[in-house]
């Protein structure tokens, strides 16, 4: 295939695993077999596999007896050889065709849409206690999506040429950046975690890659994906380390050309004061691109759609445990909605089935750890004693097995409560019932509550007001929804990245992301150039 004839991809489709679909028992036997291994994941350095003996274990969140991996951490000199591995490849990777470096990726979507299907699906329903649905269209689908879709926009970037005019010849050359690229990568989306170091790559970028401990497992599946689709050896550096250790090493290094990151914001803010700091020691400025938190809003106007908003609040708050960057954790209801709904809305609550992932039945699962089980039973705690919150629902938690924190819902009359302004990252929906009279109040104290803008979501069946809303809101959420939850952003449909602490807002699913590694250069041909530095305005009249 000629490397301008890609046309543009389809989102791949999301399989259902309904009762008698074989998908979904190949998914079964795949979780039987991985719960049964214990894998061990080396660090892989140059295209070698590299093991220190300081091991640490993937835990299943929701049976955290059950370890499916212990993988090897970096020290100083393992992360240095990463770098050092990356930037050897460099020279090779960037000099191949770009059409052949994107087809690599195009490969491994092709693998991770078919064969690796159910493993990599089955990886992540049991390392981030993700249920099937969740696992098939973050891991098998986004990923795919992503790889695609990038492969389609880099083409159409590099068709994107200046003028030229009689005798002159211009072009762009969109180079990528000078030095390697260092890959962050968060727990909760496998789909997210290897984007992140794909997308610099297919660019002809290099990169060390740090995923998450607690992604660990789902991560070196999607290495192993990409090195079966071709990928040459020190293109991308798989390397589990401590984040302080990361920052020391590698956030220092002169070569640093970028930093791809997803996570918490105030370790995002830490990088980008180190990188400050450290200005002076770059060859070239580095790029900082980063998606982190959120505190995520659903607004309804008292025209709402009353079934609709409440399957938003269940689904967009309790999806996935609350653990999306983009899940709903803070809701403004004018009061005679609220009176509607609340029945309703704790009846559904109350029908959630919570447990392993290997019970279909689930709709939920498991937090990813104990410290994030810890922090949000905290926050509970400190609602049950808040004269201001009432727990209309859940509340509960226990570790016993696995680190389960039931779906909760609080009433609050304080609008600044705790819950109502900071990121809790976990399944705690907390509502502010506010005056019918009152809704531009209301929505000026949602667009001003929180230091976040990733999404948000409005509901309202008056057109007039969706226009007042969405205005209002403008800056409140890089991802806006209306009458529909604040998560789900599809490539290619809604790029994703939000702005103030929420990130950089670089879009990931979107061309733009990719231009954020590629620095363009200008080329000028002339055909015939002057000989004689005089110009004719000069002569004698």
């Amino acid at each position: 295939m000629k490397q301008s004839d890609w046309p543009l991809p389809k989102n791949e489709t999301v399989q259902a695993y309904a009762p008698g679909d074989a998908l979904r028992d190949e998914l079964k036997r795949e979780l039987s077999l991985q719960a049964s291994q214990k894998i061990d994941i080396p660090l892989i350095i140059g295209g070698r596999e590299v093991r220190t003996g300081n091991l640490r274990p993937v835990r299943m969140p929701h049976s955290h007896r059950e370890i499916l991996a212990e993988f090897h951490l970096a020290g100083a000199r393992e992360l240095k050889a990463a770098a050092d591995a990356a930037l050897k490849a460099k020279g090779d990777w960037e000099a191949m065709a770009w059409s052949d470096r994107a087809e690599i990726f195009l490969k491994a979507a092709h693998l991770i849409s078919g064969p690796y299907r159910a493993r990599l699906n089955a990886s992540t329903m049991l390392g981030q206690s993700k249920n099937a649905y969740q696992a098939e269209i973050d891991a098998a689908c986004e990923l795919a999506d992503f790889l695609r879709f990038n492969a389609y926009f880099y083409q159409e970037i590099l068709k994107r040429q200046p003028l030229s005019t009689d005798g002159v010849h211009n072009q762009t050359d969109y180079r990528p950046l000078e030095g390697f690229v260092l890959a962050i990568t968060p727990f909760n989306f496998t789909a997210i975690a290897g984007n992140l170091p794909a997308c610099p790559a297919m660019l002809g970028n290099t990169v060390v890659w740090k995923p998450s401990d607690t992604q660990m497992h789902s991560a070196y599946v999607t290495y192993q994906i990409f090195k079966e689709a071709g990928l040459p050896d020190g293109v991308i550096n798989l390397v589990a380390a401590d984040g302080p250790l990361t920052s020391q090493v590698l956030v220092t290094h002169p070569d640093l050309a970028g930093i791809h990151f997803t996570g918490s914001t105030p370790t995002f803010q830490h990088i980008f004061k180190t990188v400050s700091e450290n200005i002076s020691k770059y060859k070239t400025y580095p790029r900082l691109v980063g998606e982190t938190g959120g505190k995520d809003f659903i607004f309804a106007h008292p025209s709402a759609d009353r079934a609709a908003l409440k399957t938003a609040i269940v689904r967009g708050s309790f999806e996935y445990q609350g653990q999306k960057c983009s899940a709903a954790s803070r809701a403004y209801l004018p009061h005679s909605i609220f009176n509607e709904i609340k029945s309703g809305l704790i009846e559904d609550v109350r029908s959630i089935a919570m447990g392993d992932v290997r019970d279909f039945r689930n709709f939920m699962n498991a937090v990813i750890d104990e410290k994030s089980f810890d922090r949000l039973s905290e926050y509970l705690a400190w609602a049950k004693s808040n004269p201001d919150c009432q727990i209309l629902v859940g509340g509960g938690a226990d570790k016993t097995a696995g680190f389960y924190v039931e779906p909760t819902i609080i009433l609050t009359t304080d609008p600044k409560a705790r819950t109502m302004c900071e990121e809790l990252f976990g399944p705690v929906m907390t509502i502010f019932a506010y005056d019918d009279r009152e809704t531009e109040t209301a929505a000026r104290l949602c667009e001003s509550t929180s230091p976040y803008a990733l999404t948000g979501a409005v509901f309202a069946q008056d057109r007039k007001e969706v226009e007042v809303l969405s205005k209002l809101f403008r800056q409140a959420a890089g991802n806006f929804y209306i009458n529909d939850k604040p998560t789900g952003a599809v490539v290619g449909q809604q790029p994703f990245g939000g702005g103030r602490a929420s990130g950089t807002n670089d879009k990931a699913g979107s061309e733009l992301n990719l231009l954020r590694w590629l620095s363009p250069r200008t080329i000028k041909e002339t055909y015939q150039p002057p000989t004689d530095y005089r110009y004719p305005f000069m002569s004698q009249e």
